[in-house]
């Protein structure tokens, strides 16, 4: 070539998806950077020079990108893009994050994330669904004691398919600034956090999950983003635009909103979702993590700070894009992976988010969280005293739970928002703060779980709660302190009442059938803090079910009750029995025969027995 020749312009990539794409020979890079006048790859494969490798852009696109033969996968690489004055910056698809030998971050070219193809498991359906939300770096430890990641959460999992989960919930995996976060300050969506063990021992925790029955449902984060490279990726900004909310600076770039819609109470980081490539970006990370990583469902983090701006509580104005973003979602999880679970937290009693697309108000989750059952439980649980209890509301929160409303809702007495300090923490220190493994706290959280195991809705476990692990899990500041397991062996028989209401909650016997049905009727008795309910899916024996919840400090060796059908009534569970907890009553709980008049809007009645603070399932 002379000496006044032109170097021939870089050629577009020949393959297809977007971030760092590994084939044959070397690998492709595509990257969205609008508004730049240049973009390059740089990395161990060319000595991080930015002349070698610059992209080509894709027509009028905003597109970039080229092929790299010779690159590798475990190679670190970025873009580098003039335009910014920090040129160097990490690419938002990357599957791999890790840390410089200088402290900076930079992306990894990872291999595919389809290496393995699930292992044929199916998905439970949501009435048989016993649910269990985990933090990786606090729901075990290494063998040196340092913060879990995958590999030792793997050696957790056996105990909870022991203890009858059949799916987890896994607090957001995105790799976060720094290394201490409970995952809400996700900074790069498609990363799995390098901390945790990455994407490798990720499709080894999901294969393993799979294999022990456990469904792998991922907590995701699109409603704002922690401190990124994304903000002012390609050097544009629309100018110092002031939000009206809170006077703070919104000026984020091609990925973000730059107007009132910036506003989060976390951060003006929300993403532009009426952007096309922006939702594409949010729709193909949802796509990464059912379709290539094998995982079963999602939990969408905020959804209300997706669909609307809310200050404070206050909604303050609505975000039509986000509402028809989350619509997107689930219309193309619904009709290309109908058998994949997606959880809305809203909060805010919206049953729109749980209505079907084919109402056109509707957002299409399979459920939501219902943080008003939580508080409907509290208030029976945890009141100070037993005239404080207001079981007639717990009451009419569980009938509100019947029929259409049954499995749309995801309930819980304890999760990561609900046991930090401000709250007061896990249920047994709501109920005792000087001693939260005393007598009160143990019976009275114990009868806040019956009631979540044997309610309608989809019951939830939190970390620890089955072997009352007493501290709080603080999702702000400091790091969470790590479950103490050792109350496994202290507090055993604790976790076998766990496991009992879980296996009759699951149907192991064939006889608590109606647990998993859609119908209930609560019986009119919550005049003396007693809670009385049936349950069942088409009735008659193995199938009708009758829970009892004393929620008083009165023991009963006599107490009528009305019973659905004629005949003897056994007692399948009783969670005063001693081999729970040697300090327990071990009341007389009989098998009653149901031969009475007809009582409490039942057509037969019967007595049973039932200690303070205890709950009793009964089934023909």
């Amino acid at each position: 070539m002379s000496a006044s020749a032109t170097p021939a312009s870089p050629a577009p990539s020949s393959q297809s998806g977007m971030g760092a794409i590994p084939y044959a020979g070397g690998v492709g890079f595509r990257v969205w950077a609008k508004f730049a006048s240049s973009v390059s790859v740089v990395g161990d494969f060319n000595g991080w020079n930015p002349t070698a490798n610059p992209m080509a852009p894709e027509g009028q696109s905003g597109y970039w990108s080229t092929d790299v033969p010779g690159a590798t996968v475990g190679q670190g690489y970025k873009f580098y893009i003039p335009s910014n004055p920090n040129a160097f910056r990490i690419d938002p698809y990357a599957s791999s994050i890790r840390q410089a030998s200088d402290g900076s971050i930079e992306s990894l070219i990872a291999s595919k994330d389809t290496a393995y193809d699930g292992g044929g498991f199916s998905t439970p359906s949501w009435n048989e669904t016993v649910l269990y939300e985990l933090h990786i770096p606090t729901f075990s430890t290494q063998p040196d004691g340092s913060r879990g990641t995958f590999e030792s959460a793997l050696t957790k999992l056996p105990d909870l398919a022991d203890l009858g989960v059949n799916a987890i919930e896994i607090m957001p995996l995105g790799q976060f600034e720094g290394i201490q976060s409970t995952g809400y300050n996700t900074g790069y969506i498609f990363a799995v956090e390098d901390t945790y063990g990455g994407p490798d021992q990720f499709r080894d925790f999901v294969n393993r999950a799979h294999a022990l029955g456990i469904a792998v449902i991922i907590d995701v984060v699109y409603n704002h983003l922690g401190d990124t490279d994304l903000w002012q990726f390609d050097g544009w900004t629309p100018g110092n635009t002031t939000c009206p909310f809170c006077g703070s600076i919104a000026n984020g770039g091609i990925y973000f909103y730059s107007d009132y819609r910036s506003h989060t109470d976390f951060a003006h980081s929300r993403f532009d979702m009426g952007r096309a490539e922006v939702s594409n970006y949010i729709l193909d990370n949802t796509r990464r993590w059912l379709r290539d990583r094998f995982c079963d469902g999602l939990r969408f983090d905020s959804v209300v700070n997706i669909h609307a701006v809310q200050v404070g509580s206050e909604i303050r104005a609505d975000i039509p894009d986000g509402k028809n973003l989350l619509r997107t979602i689930n219309w193309e999880i619904q009709s290309t992976q109908p058998w994949k679970l997606t959880i809305a937290e809203d909060l805010q009693s919206n049953d729109q988010i749980v209505s079907s697309l084919d109402d056109p108000n509707g957002y299409g989750f399979s459920a939501q969280w219902n943080d008003s059952f939580y508080w409907a439980v509290r208030n029976a649980a945890a009141a100070g005293d037993d005239n404080s209890r207001n079981i007639p509301g717990l009451a009419n929160m569980i009938t509100s739970l019947s029929g259409w409303a049954a499995f749309k809702s995801v309930i819980y007495s304890e999760n990561h928002d609900r046991c930090d300090s401000n709250s007061g923490g896990r249920m047994p220190a709501l109920i005792t703060p000087w001693q939260p493994d005393g007598w009160y706290a143990k019976k009275r959280s114990t009868l806040a779980a019956a009631v979540i195991l044997t309610v309608p809705g989809i019951p939830m476990l939190f970390e620890g709660q089955e072997v009352l692990e007493p501290a709080p899990f603080n999702n702000y500041g400091s790091f969470p302190p790590p479950v103490n397991w050792y109350l496994s062996g202290q507090f055993a028989g604790i976790r076998s009442l766990y496991r009992d209401l879980i296996h009759l909650r699951r149907n192991w016997y064939n006889n608590t059938r109606g647990l998993q049905g859609a119908n209930v009727h609560v019986l009119p008795v919550s005049w003396d803090n007693m809670l009385v309910y049936h349950r069942w899916n088409q009735g008659g024996p193995g199938d009708d079910v009758i829970v009892v919840c004393n929620f008083s400090n009165q023991n009963y060796t006599s107490y009528a009750i009305g019973f659905p059908q004629w005949g003897m009534w056994r007692v399948r569970f009783n969670s005063d029995a001693r081999n729970y907890d040697e300090y327990f009553g071990n009341w007389n709980s009989f098998d009653t025969m149901a031969d009475g008049p007809p009582l409490n809007e039942m057509p037969f009645s019967g007595n049973i027995g039932i200690s303070a603070y205890s709950c009793i399932i009964l089934s023909q």
